[in-house]
């Protein structure tokens, strides 16, 4: 049970890590609507392939039909608004600090619910561990000077992303009460192909672009973004939703080191220190790591 809980949960970091490589390639040779459509209609098609497998053509389409607007709805906010802006981002920034922007996912949730969630309390260690987390990311907001102001916009546009992705946890919570993970996983992925269409076609490359970007959009599609849902919904189910967030913090040092091993990125000091700061600030916010006059730290649940 150990070494299946540890496998899933290092396989899906290193697919969802990789991603941010994948993008940095990708657009090189396709805008970043483009890059985005192609992924998003490749994953799509890799889930119904995979619900149609597992369940048969007509029960998959029932329950495509059965889940409602608001599932194909959420693709916007999860997938083409946020996959499109990291794409944006990552033509001015590394794809290091582009997750580590990103890996503000949480500190966002936390933000939103206590916001909008009757019953949510905005508590002293709560509050000061979002503070601490938008610390973190005003840090790598601010970590290459030398980029300029398109690379200011380009980290902004990942915690943006963030912020969506954030959002979207929230919506994807209410909505998978009533419809299956990889029934979401393929609806959001539809809606968000739909919603992209028209710009990526817009987009679309005059020439022919290079293996390496076509491969890695591939890549993205079938590994980060259809594989990885595939796994992540196996880990939810396998080993409930404390266990399964444990992959918010791999994300980040995983996509820094492919950056560095394969795109010779740099590693920037004041990067990995907002990264710091974003992760204890998730560990502080999300209740993980509680503060206080007994300053006693919540472990995460044993993995049998």
């Amino acid at each position: 049970m150990r070494r299946s809980y540890v496998s899933l949960l290092l396989a899906i970091a290193m697919l969802w890590g990789a991603s941010y490589m994948f993008i940095k390639v990708g657009v090189r040779d396709f805008a970043p609507t483009t890059l985005m459509l192609i992924r998003v209609v490749l994953a799509a098609s890799a889930l119904f392939a995979y619900l149609a497998w597992q369940n048969g053509v007509r029960a998959t389409v029932a329950s495509m039909r059965a889940a409602g607007r608001g599932a194909y709805a959420l693709g916007i906010v999860n997938a083409a608004l946020p996959f499109t802006l990291i794409a944006w981002g990552e033509q001015h920034i590394d794809s290091g600090i582009a997750a580590i922007a990103n890996s503000a996912v949480p500190i966002f949730v936390v933000f939103f619910a206590l916001l909008l969630v009757p019953g949510e309390r905005v508590s002293g260690g709560r509050l000061f561990g979002v503070l601490l987390g938008l610390a973190g990311v005003g840090l790598v907001v601010g970590v290459d000077p030398e980029g300029g102001w398109l690379a200011v916009l380009g980290a902004l546009a990942c915690v943006l992303a963030a912020a969506c992705y954030g959002a979207a946890t929230l919506w994807g919570q209410r909505l998978v009460a009533g419809v299956s993970g990889p029934v979401l996983a393929l609806t959001a992925t539809l809606g968000a192909s739909v919603v992209l269409l028209p710009f990526g076609a817009a987009q679309a490359p005059g020439d022919l672009p290079g293996w390496k970007p076509v491969a890695s959009v591939v890549a993205l599609a079938l590994g980060g973004t259809a594989l990885a849902q595939i796994l992540f919904y196996r880990l939810l189910r396998g080993f409930g939703s404390a266990r399964a967030s444990l992959v918010v913090y791999l994300l980040p040092p995983v996509a820094v080191v492919y950056g560095v091993l394969f795109l010779g990125e740099p590693l920037r000091p004041p990067a990995l220190a907002g990264l710091a700061l974003i992760l204890a600030g998730i560990a502080i916010g999300s209740g993980a790591l509680r503060l206080g006059s007994a300053a006693r730290t919540r472990s995460a649940p044993a993995v049998d």
